[in-house]
């Protein structure tokens, strides 16, 4: 029964989890807002399996709370004045 919600959620989840890596190694100054993305998403996540559970569902939402919980752990292990510095194109 479950699986209808699994097949509308498989693809949104993992589009957060490849996008929301990249955005976070790429943009440093972006971190909390893809942080709040990838989280929002995860909500999302939470009430599709609440509605309809499913463990192939609730085993996508672990994964993709665990790369939620290493990118935020690392985000407040940084130190926010020592970000690695943007690049700037030199003409």
């Amino acid at each position: 029964m479950g699986q209808e919600m699994l097949n509308a959620l498989l693809l949104p989840l993992l589009f957060s989890m490849a996008g929301g890596t990249y955005a976070y190694l790429r943009f440093p100054e972006r971190r909390p807002r893809v942080l709040l993305t990838l989280l929002l998403f995860q909500l999302v996540g939470a009430y599709g399996h609440a509605v309809q559970p499913d463990s192939g569902l609730f085993g996508l939402l672990t994964l993709h709370l665990l790369v939620v919980v290493a990118w935020l752990g690392h985000y407040l292990q940084t130190p926010q004045g020592q970000l690695r510095p943007q690049r700037v194109r030199r003409d």
